[in-house]
């Protein structure tokens, strides 16, 4: 399986967690959610992740980053996108409908983020020229 099918999978695994999620967040304002929708956005946002930190770990295994501060640069957005599962799960067990889908927009937006840095890293690169000198 190539690295690109790899992140294909990852990316439909995703989003079926990320549609249970925009489904989860419609609640009426002021409504408190039951113990088993926040349980739910936490198991959905930690599978977000997960897939996430797979699919970024695929593409480094395979050699295919160009840049050495790539991994570093990936590795920062993984961190933001955990950051912000971890406030959309705290927004769900404070019971603020309002502050759920705001902080469910922010995860989504960092989601999507880190499957554009993933395609890019995951892209074709131009192999690097040999100077005269080591021909």
């Amino acid at each position: 399986m190539s690295v690109t099918d790899q992140l294909q999978d990852h990316q439909a695994r995703c989003l079926a967690h990320l549609i249970c999620l925009r489904m989860l967040a419609q609640t009426e304002p002021g409504a408190l959610l039951p113990r088993r929708v926040v349980v739910e956005i936490a198991r959905a946002t930690g599978a977000v992740v997960a897939e996430a930190e797979a699919a970024g770990q695929a593409v480094l295994t395979a050699g295919l980053s160009y840049h050495r501060g790539d991994g570093t640069f990936l590795r920062v957005r993984l961190d933001r996108l955990a950051a912000a599962a971890g406030d959309t799960v705290a927004a769900a067990r404070a019971g603020n409908a309002a502050d759920l889908r705001r902080h469910l927009r922010r995860f989504d937006t960092l989601t999507t983020a880190i499957w554009t840095v993933q395609d890019a890293l995951s892209g074709e690169h131009p192999v690097p020229r040999q100077s005269a000198a080591t021909s």
